[in-house]
């Protein structure tokens, strides 16, 4: 074989080479970056590293701002019911939206932690300035007045008001849930929303029966009334 021969076929040798090596170097490539935009099953990053910026969206990070005092207010509203409610129901409803809103408080505030963006704060345990906390606006949200009115109220009558503004606070939470699954992009905020809407949805139900009970006892203690 003459010289230029050997000599073109080490060059063809080293392009394969250096072309294999390129494959090589890229599939390991893409495998990290695959693995940094999808953490784990859950859709969290590994342990010990930021959280990618593909992980979430602005509606993520609203919808954690936004739920966690809205989900404050409704723990302030279920345990007044401890010592003023009548009913053992209402104060059984009030006891499962505390056990099942405050862990996901927790889980919203880790959130906003990692992602770098500001936690909503809260009273210190004192009760919320709610006309001053600035989220009176979102859906569902108690005013001031209409919390210093249910802190007045003892007996049936805070059973009754209580239920109602549940109710209207459990429907703004489902409002902004059902956002969170249209426009979020985080996995884990997105599957907590789906489980506001039905736990919420339920319970929403639940307290419409009640209070449609206590309309038709209030009815039929009015019938009584008038005819004896």
């Amino acid at each position: 074989m003459s010289s230029s021969i050997r000599t073109l076929a080490r060059r063809a040798a080293l392009v394969a080479a250096g072309g294999a090596a390129a494959l090589v170097l890229a599939a390991c490539g893409g495998d990290g970056a695959d693995r940094a935009g999808h953490g784990d099953a859950g859709g969290h990053a590994p342990a010990g590293t930021p959280s990618p910026a593909g992980a979430h969206n602005p509606q993520d990070v609203a919808f954690a701002q936004g739920m966690i005092p809205h989900h404050r207010q409704a723990l302030e509203m279920a345990r007044l019911a401890a010592d003023r409610a009548s009913s053992g129901t209402v104060k059984d409803l009030a006891g499962r939206i505390e056990k099942a809103q405050d862990p996901e408080i927790r889980t919203m505030t880790g959130w906003l932690k990692s992602w770098g963006e500001k936690v909503p704060q809260g009273s210190g345990g004192g009760g919320m300035d709610h006309s001053a906390s600035g989220h009176s606006g979102m859906p569902g949200m108690m005013g001031a007045e209409d919390m210093a009115a249910l802190e007045r109220l003892t007996g049936k009558a805070f059973d009754v008001q209580f239920l109602t503004l549940m109710v209207e606070h459990h429907e703004g939470a489902v409002e902004m849930a059902r956002t969170e699954q249209d426009k979020g992009r985080h996995a884990p905020a997105k599957a907590m929303a789906g489980d506001i809407v039905t736990a919420q949805n339920a319970e929403i139900g639940e307290m419409n029966k009640i209070l449609g009970k206590n309309e038709n006892s209030s009815e039929n203690s009015s019938e009584s009334d008038s005819n004896g």
